[in-house]
């Protein structure tokens, strides 16, 4: 097609490119920086096939009409003059009916429909607000009506994906969940309302929390509990805020962060529980046994454990409820094995078994994490060999499997091995797979 062929839109976006001295490929990432999307090597591709058509007067770039204008810094009504124009060409001539690229609220939705479609082309996350500001107009037909309840589900939910989900692959969900539950709270709401959302955004920060230090980032993670915490707090749910605390110091252990902030986190669950139990409450217990067994403080860590039974017993149990926002006998269970096998407790075995039966075949990291306190266990009992293979084995399960403290359990297998087995492969092998990094 020639120049006279073409319509003049397409001419002018393929001198303007020229005249910037852009190759398709350099067009690609200019449009997709435009519209906010992270111009990896696969949309660039994929973008600049879509430009070459555009270019030859194929189509129209309705969708990317105001991403040309803010790419070449020209006013939409320059670089596109003349009749209104729609997706197909329009041949010189031609009198047509369509309507003019929309300006305003129907561009923004535009641009986030375009960063939908480029990252499920590409296989990549969505982009946090892309889904809400397309769905907008919706709920503001609506009258933006606020579901609490379905976000309260949405947390239970992730408490329960967390549990069988691979380490990591819930990070991006969350944190677009967190920042449309942020958007929502900059409207004007009643008081209720407004701690429904503070509880909700307290919940989905706690989990994004869990994910974050079982991924390795601690930073992270203890950015994401400092917000949880914040959160709960505002929301004046005490059991919320209780299990904030109680769940931030057991990752606190297993991060080893000071014994400190341990001791911090569960002094300020015990008082603001007051004696009211709670899945958070026994976490807090949970925490202190984990800290006096690490001390080989076996009196103190026994005290806790029956301060966690006590709770635990008190504690409603929903069937099959998997997930990190409860306490459940498998999480006390889990908490028994880890302090008898710390302590070289003659009943670990027994409450491994018992921990290991509860526990559904789909929860990766707590099976995982009990394979390696069975590894002490043999090694205790003088199975080296065997335990220590074990170990390895598990280790090299994936890190879709591991959690916090899955290199510190592993660590501390290799504090059991008689001095005379350290330089055994696999000892040799362990030690590499949990060195700290």
């Amino acid at each position: 097609m020639t120049d006279q062929q073409r319509p003049p839109w397409a001419v002018r976006l393929q001198a303007e490119r020229e005249a910037r001295r852009w190759g398709k490929f350099a067009m690609a990432r200019h449009l997709l920086e435009a519209v906010g999307i992270a111009p990896t090597p696969q949309k660039v591709k994929t973008l600049s096939r879509q430009i070459l058509g555009w270019e030859k007067g194929d189509h129209f770039p309705r969708d990317w009409a105001s991403a040309y204008a803010t790419a070449y810094d020209i006013p939409m009504h320059e670089l596109f003059p003349g009749p209104p124009l729609n997706r197909a060409t329009v041949p010189v001539g031609t009198v047509g009916e369509s309507s003019t690229p929309d300006q305003g609220d129907d561009d923004v939705k535009r641009r986030a429909a375009l960063q939908i479609i480029a990252a499920l082309a590409a296989g990549t996350a969505i982009p946090p607000g892309a889904l809400e500001t397309v769905f907008s107009g919706i709920d503001d037909a609506l009258g933006n009506p606020l579901d609490l309840a379905e976000w309260d589900a949405t947390v239970h939910e992730y408490g329960q994906l967390l549990v069988t989900r691979p380490t990591g692959t819930l990070i991006n969900d969350l944190t677009a969940d967190i920042i449309a539950v942020g958007e929502i709270l900059k409207r004007r709401h009643n008081a209720p309302d407004t701690a429904g959302l503070l509880r909700v955004s307290a919940g989905l920060s706690g989990v994004l929390a869990i994910d974050l230090g079982d991924s390795g980032d601690q930073r992270a993670a203890r950015m994401s509990w400092n917000a949880a915490k914040r959160a709960a707090d505002a929301s004046g749910d005490r059991d919320l805020r209780v299990w904030v605390r109680g769940r931030a110091a057991q990752d606190a252990f297993w991060a080893r962060r000071p014994d400190q902030v341990i001791t911090n986190l569960t002094g300020e669950a015990i008082e603001i529980a007051n004696g009211a139990p709670s899945a958070g409450l026994a976490r807090a217990h949970a925490a202190r046994s984990y800290v006096a067994a690490d001390h080989g403080d076996t009196r103190k860590a026994n005290e806790s454990l029956g301060d966690l039974h006590r709770t635990f017993d008190q504690v409603p149990q929903i069937a099959n409820d998997q997930s990190v926002l409860v306490f459940r006998e498998t999480q006390f269970r889990w908490a028994q094995t880890y302090v008898y096998t710390r302590t070289g407790d003659d009943r670990a075995g027994a409450a491994l078994s018992r921990a290991r039966a509860l526990y559904p075949t789909d929860s990766l990291a707590p099976v995982a994490n009990l394979a390696l306190m069975e590894s002490a266990v043999l090694i205790r009992a003088g199975e080296v060999d065997i335990g220590l293979q074990q170990a390895v084995n598990t280790l090299h399960t994936g890190p879709e499997a591991r959690a916090a403290g899955t290199n510190l359990l592993g660590r501390q297998i290799l504090q059991t091995v008689p001095e005379r087995a350290q330089a055994l492969p696999a000892a040799r092998e362990l030690r590499t797979l949990t060195a700290v990094t």
